[in-house]
């Protein structure tokens, strides 16, 4: 585990730009050493507010978007073109507006789609359509994850890897189906704590001060199964991208700026 970096914005519109041109970046970068890019996407106000100013960035154009790979780590279980699925919500705020390869945008499954309505059915397709992208440089049984990104609920929750739910305890499969999840809908399909890990780097976005607490937590040494966002790091690098109200309870030893 690497130790995590922290870079903080003074408010969720500055950090959504910022971390929309740090993206690019990564992208363009992975591209230009191994003719590709893989990004894993995240739902969400901050995962959508972080595309929708990519969409609105000139820089967009500096990415080759045929030559990206994106994935997701977790879905709400609704049909197709549900307005509640983050796919759904992702091609309003972008997808549709880039000229990406449709071959390589792995939505998870919809509760009508071809795996089915059992979502543990559906997660294992998922699971299968991961390792079959993994190749010889994958790790374990996923591609390479050029950065996985992730928000952090207000119980510390990441994808939908819930406090004390069997899910964030798997350790074994990189996708399963939860059920009872806390969150409307009760049910999802979600990456794993071993899959999220295995991405080269893991961006965990935080705004607003109803997430002030959970970074706290998250950042101070908390154990993943009760902190699931304290589970959520990198292979080469872990980094928290926060406004100052979702900084604003860190740790003075983290973060000087926080408020006591």
């Amino acid at each position: 585990m690497n130790t995590p970096q922290l870079v903080v914005h003074r408010d969720k519109e500055l950090m959504a730009r910022a971390a929309a041109a740090r993206l690019v970046t990564r992208i363009v970068d992975a591209q230009s050493a191994r003719g590709h890019a893989s990004v894993v996407l995240t739902g969400g106000r901050n995962g959508n507010g972080l595309l929708a100013a990519l969409a609105e960035a000139p820089a967009r154009d500096a990415v080759d978007w045929t030559r990206l790979d994106l994935w997701w780590g977790d879905e709400r279980f609704l049909p197709d073109g549900d307005p509640e699925r983050n796919v759904t919500q992702a091609r309003e705020a972008l997808l549709d507006s880039v000229p990406l390869d449709p071959a390589r945008v792995h939505a998870m499954p919809a509760s009508d789609g071809p795996a089915g309505d059992d979502p543990d059915t559906a997660a294992a397709a998922y699971a299968a359509e991961l390792a079959a992208a993994a190749g010889p440089a994958g790790h374990g049984t996923v591609p390479e994850f050029d950065v996985l990104m992730l928000g952090v609920g207000p119980d510390t929750h990441v994808a939908s890897l819930f406090p004390e739910l069997p899910a964030v305890r798997e350790t074994g499969r990189t996708v399963v189906g939860v059920h009872g999840a806390p969150k409307p809908p009760p049910t999802r399909i979600t990456l794993t704590l071993p899959a999220i890990r295995a991405a080269r780097e893991v961006w965990l976005l935080a705004a607003g001060e109803d997430k002030a607490e959970a970074a706290a937590i998250a950042l101070s040494g908390a154990g993943e199964i009760q902190a699931p966002a304290a589970g959520a790091y990198g292979r080469d690098r872990t980094l928290w991208l926060l406004d100052a109200a979702a900084a604003s309870q860190l740790p003075p030893a983290l973060y000087p700026h926080a408020i006591p």
